[in-house]
């Protein structure tokens, strides 16, 4: 008696991604898996601190800076959560994912440059703001361009790769931005330098006050 082979199963519903250019390749679904319990809990942390910072978020008058911080670090932790989801879906996969959400990021940022312009004379800008949303916009910008790539080489690995480290860079970018949200205390190399030199010409005026 002949008996049917059964096809080879698929660890969870994702497929090999040279079988199909749109699927998760297998060696990155546990990867997806922590990540998406990873971002699921940082942003309800940051729910918690936006809640504890509603006041000077909400005011009249609040200052536009804490605004796009907590904006920011929304939009970071929900591109990682959306690709890490999307990515453990059968058929769905990381190539149109990455595609959409990047191109979704690349939206925000673009509405916060021009809420920027619009209050650029009623707020200062700093520029550190300034260069965070740079950096979203090199990271959307590989998203999107590594979700093409995957799409158009789904044999490829190294495009899937690609996203999963810009997965991992929204986490760190969402972080910071959470971390400056809510006040936390910031160290900054050539800042630390410069009051250093100044507390200790200080000293040294005070000490000798012929000079």
């Amino acid at each position: 008696m002949i008996v049917a082979e059964r096809p080879s199963t698929v660890t969870r519903g994702v497929r090999r991604s040279g079988d199909d250019p749109w699927v998760t390749p297998p060696e990155l679904h546990d990867f997806f898996v922590a990540s998406a319990g990873v971002a699921g809990a940082l942003i309800g942390l940051l729910f918690v601190a936006v809640s504890v910072a509603h006041e000077r978020l909400t005011a009249e008058g609040a200052e536009f800076a804490h605004q796009v911080r907590a904006s920011a670090a929304l939009t970071s932790f929900t591109n990682a959560l959306s690709i890490s989801l999307f990515a453990l879906v059968p058929g769905v996969g990381l190539a149109q994912t990455a595609i959409v959400v990047g191109g979704l990021g690349l939206v925000f940022v673009a509405a916060t440059l021009v809420s920027f312009a619009r209050v650029r004379r009623a707020q200062v800008v700093s520029w550190p703001d300034l260069f965070f949303l740079v950096g979203l916009v090199i990271t959307f910008g590989l998203e999107v361009a590594a979700g093409w790539m995957l799409a158009a080489r789904g044999h490829d690995q190294q495009p899937a790769d690609t996203i999963a480290v810009v997965v991992i860079v929204s986490f760190l970018i969402g972080i910071a931005r959470s971390w400056e949200l809510v006040g936390g205390p910031s160290f900054v190399l050539f800042s630390e330098i410069r009051a250093l030199v100044m507390s200790m010409r200080e000293t040294r005026d005070q000490s000798d006050p012929d000079r």
